[in-house]
C-alpha cells in the first residue's frame, strides 16, 4: 500500500476521531439551542398577533420553521424563520439565526413588492436602526448570512441619504442585527428586542 494514501492526522485530530463526547456534547447544544428557538417562536407569535393590519395576509398565513444545518461555511446552524414568505422575486421574512463559534442574528429580508411597500417605513426608522447597530447587506446575493465586509456594511458608516439611494437601487432588503455568544444570559431577550423593533417599524407605512 502507498503511504501517500493513508489518512493523515495531526495529534489533535486524532483526540478527536476517538472521543466521541465532544461531538455528543455539541448535539446536546444544539437541541437546547433548538427549543430556545421553539420558545423564542411563541413569543414572537404573540407580537404578531398585533400585526394583521399592516401585514400581508399570505405571510401571516404560512407556519414558522426552525431548520438545522451542518454546513454553513463549514459550520452548524439553526435558523427561525418567522414569518416567512419565498415567492419567486417577492420574500418576506423574519430570520432568526444561530452560527456556531460566531453569532445570533435577527434579519429582516423583504424583495419585491415587500420591498417596495415597506421601504418607506425603513428609511423612516433609518435612526433608531443606527443607533441599534443594525447592518445592511450590499451584496448581490441575499442568500449570504455571515458578516463579513463583502456582505454587510454597519449603519453607522453610512448617512440617511446614502441608505435612502442604497435602498433604492439594490434589488432586495436586508436588515441584521447581530448579537455575540458572548451576551448568552440575554441572548433571547436581545433578539425579541430585535424583532419587535422591526415589527413596530413596518406598522409605520
Amino acid at each position: 500500500m502507498n503511504d501517500s494514501s493513508k489518512i493523515q492526522l495531526s495529534p489533535f485530530e486524532q483526540q478527536l476521531v476517538t472521543n466521541y463526547e465532544w461531538l455528543l456534547t455539541k448535539n446536546a447544544i444544539l437541541e437546547k439551542i433548538m427549543g430556545s428557538l421553539g420558545v423564542l417562536q411563541q413569543r414572537q407569535q404573540e407580537l404578531l398577533q398585533h400585526a394583521h393590519s399592516f401585514l400581508p395576509p399570505e405571510v401571516l398565513t404560512v407556519s414558522a420553521k426552525i431548520s438545522r444545518g451542518e454546513n454553513y461555511l463549514g459550520l452548524p446552524y439553526l435558523v427561525l424563520d418567522h414569518p416567512r414568505y419565498f415567492e419567486k422575486e417577492n420574500i418576506f421574512a423574519i430570520r432568526t439565526m444561530f452560527w456556531w463559534g460566531h453569532f445570533f442574528s435577527c434579519t429582516l429580508q423583504l424583495s419585491g413588492i415587500y420591498k417596495e411597500r415597506y421601504m418607506p417605513a425603513v428609511i423612516a426608522a433609518f435612526d433608531q436602526l443606527q443607533s441599534e447597530n443594525f447592518y445592511i447587506s450590499h451584496n448581490s446575493s441575499q442568500w449570504d448570512h455571515h458578516f463579513g465586509e463583502e456582505n454587510y456594511k454597519g449603519l453607522h458608516e453610512l448617512n440617511i441619504v446614502q441608505f435612502t439611494r442604497h435602498l433604492q437601487s439594490h434589488p432586495f432588503l436586508k436588515l441584521a442585527k447581530k448579537i455575540s455568544l458572548d451576551d448568552w444570559d440575554t441572548i433571547e431577550e436581545k433578539l425579541l428586542d430585535a424583532y419587535r423593533l422591526l415589527i413596530g417599524k413596518l406598522e409605520k407605512v
